[in-house]
């Protein structure tokens, strides 16, 4: 009994050993649209997060709206907290994005800037808005705020480091 049982293991190891060896295609990894992810950042509610990470990987040669004779392509891209508008080249790069998102979560920074120069009011309603070019490599973020004090209400601007407009 010893015996089969030494002899189970012994072939229970040594079967994996003489398993096939397979060789797989190379799998080229690139960055899409970096700058783009880059330069409108990661400190957004997850909802933007999301959107924007959609408008960087959208794959433009494979999908149904690519024709070699345009040079630019305006896609929109939608959620039920707001939308981005984003023009590619032929290439599938990203040029520039128009963004705006209603009543989205506000960071930290925005949120304790408010709170300190408006102490007692409530945020009623925020817009946020982004726009992204790639010419410029830079992008433009602020919020458009409604507070409320009791029967009072003031509208605001401010931007993602807490600067008001």
């Amino acid at each position: 009994m010893k015996k089969i049982l030494l002899g189970l293991m012994i072939l229970g190891l040594t079967i994996p050993l003489s398993a096939q060896v397979v060789k797989l295609s190379e799998v080229v990894v690139s960055a899409a649209n970096y700058k783009y992810m880059q330069s409108v950042g990661y400190e957004a509610a997850v909802p933007v997060q999301l959107l924007e990470e959609k408008v960087a990987t959208f794959d433009l040669k494979n999908s149904e709206l690519y024709s070699d004779e345009y040079d630019t392509y305006t896609i929109s891209f939608y959620i039920p907290e707001g939308k981005i508008v984003a023009l590619y080249d032929n290439e599938g790069n990203v040029l520039r994005t128009i963004e705006r998102f209603e009543n989205i979560a506000i960071p930290t920074t925005v949120k304790n800037a408010i709170d300190q120069r408006f102490p007692g009011w409530e945020v009623k309603k925020d817009v946020y808005k982004v726009t992204y070019n790639d010419a410029k490599n830079r992008s433009t973020k602020f919020y458009k705020v409604k507070l409320e004090n009791g029967d009072q209400l003031i509208r605001i601007k401010i931007d993602d480091e807490g600067n008001f407009l």
